[in-house]
């Protein structure tokens, strides 16, 4: 137990200290405009990275189930935006392919 308190503050530092930073130093500051561009995709491109490896492994047996609801995510995301419909109608697109291919 008394080896875990470091580490569990050297994690809490990490992931601290980078979101610190740039706020410290950087409020102030204007950035240049294809910075803040490039900036704002990372999220973006880290949920695609973290989330479309495991849609085509969640359906193993239908990849074109995995791959209808993706379509349907993208289409709504850009549509409509936000999170939830697309979110939700993706579930629901991929069961009922699932489920008429059954």
């Amino acid at each position: 137990m008394n080896n875990m308190i470091p580490l569990i503050l050297g994690m809490a530092a990490v992931t601290y200290v980078p979101r610190l930073l740039p706020f410290l130093f950087l409020s102030n500051k204007r950035i240049h405009k294809r910075l803040d561009a490039f900036l704002k995709c990372i999220p973006a491109v880290a949920i695609g990275a973290l989330i479309i490896p495991g849609v085509f492994t969640a359906t193993p047996d239908m990849p074109m189930a995995a791959l209808s609801g993706m379509i349907f995510t993208l289409i709504a995301g850009l549509w409509r935006g936000g999170i939830i419909i697309p979110v939700l109608g993706s579930v629901a697109v991929t069961y009922l392919v699932l489920f008429c291919a059954a």
